[in-house]
This record gives structure tokens, sequence and C-alpha cells, in this order.
């Protein structure tokens, strides 16, 4: 009979061991996704610099739109957590658009080498940074599912695992920006 009780006791052990790794493992693959999107993001805020310069030399009075690109990426890269984060790159997604958009209505600009090459690379980050926010916020569901589904809601209060916010666009990402002339 101690043999069965023993038994029973280093299964149970056993198995609160594998749930547990496998709750560190999740977080870990989050906090790996979350670093996938901070290489992207500071990808994006290299560019951007050398972007407003060139539709700068084009478009002087173009002034607004140039500083609102310019403000929303100090923005992006003073937020701290990840909900700020969000919300300050909704911002310059919106900005970028904008910028973009002044952009197009200047041929010679179109044309210009540096701007095409700036402008596809922007694109690719963009691309990028799509496919880490999606990645982030996969690996955010199945970390949560795994925190929240037996037999993980009984263990991972004990060791302090807890819920990572999603990555969210905001609504106005989605509004074709506005651009007047």
């Amino acid at each position: 009979m101690s043999w069965i009780i023993i038994a029973v006791v280093l299964i149970v052990l056993f198995s609160l061991v594998l749930l547990y790794n496998r709750l560190v493992r999740r977080r870990a693959m989050v906090r790996e996704a979350w670093s996938g999107i901070q290489v992207q993001l500071k990808r994006r805020y290299e560019l951007v610099p050398n972007l407003v310069n060139i539709v700068a030399g084009y478009r002087s009075h173009e002034k607004q739109v140039l500083n609102e690109v310019t403000e929303a990426r100090s923005r992006c890269m003073t937020a701290q957590d990840i909900p700020s984060r969000a919300k300050a790159e909704s911002g310059l997604a919106r900005s970028l658009k904008n910028l973009l958009a002044v952009a197009e209505a200047y041929p010679d600009l179109k044309a210009n080498q540096n701007f095409l090459e700036l402008q596809k690379e922007l694109s690719d980050i963009e691309d990028q940074l799509q496919m880490a926010r999606r990645y982030y916020n996969a690996t955010v569901r199945d970390y949560h599912i795994a925190v929240h589904t037996f037999p993980g809601n009984l263990i991972s209060p004990m060791f302090g695992f807890s819920d990572e916010p999603f990555f969210q666009g905001r609504e106005e990402e989605t509004q074709p920006p506005q651009v007047g002339f």
C-alpha cells in the first residue's frame, strides 16, 4: 500500500514539474515574441528620420506632418509598457501614412530613388512588424490558455504566472490618412 501512495505522490510531483516547465516555456515565448516586436520597431525608428529628411527636402511647408511623425516617434521610444507602446505605435503608424500620402502628391519625390528605397524598406518593416505582432499575440494567447485552464489555473498563482497584455492596434489604424492641401 505504501508503494502505491509513493507512486501517486511521485506522479503528482512529476506532473507539477511538467506543468511548471510548460508555463515557464510559454512565458519565455511571450518575452521572445515581444523582443521580436522591439527589433522591428527599432528598425522603423531608425528609418523614420531618413524618410522625414528626404520628404522635408522636397516640401518644407508640410512641417505639420513632418513634426507629427517626429513627435510620434519620440512618444514610441519613451513608452514604458506594452499598452502605452501599442497606443504610441498606432499614432506613429497613422502619422507615417499621412507622411506617405503627402509624399505621393509630389511627382519629383515619388521618382526619387532614395525615397523609393526608403518607402520599400518601410513597407517591408511594416510587414515584418505585423507578423511579429501576430506571433506575439499568438504566444500570449497560448500562455493565457496554459495559465487559465486546468490544472494550470491551480498552480499558476502559486508561482506568479499572470496575464500578459496583448499588443492591440487602435481603431484609427484602420482608417485612411486624411491629408489636406
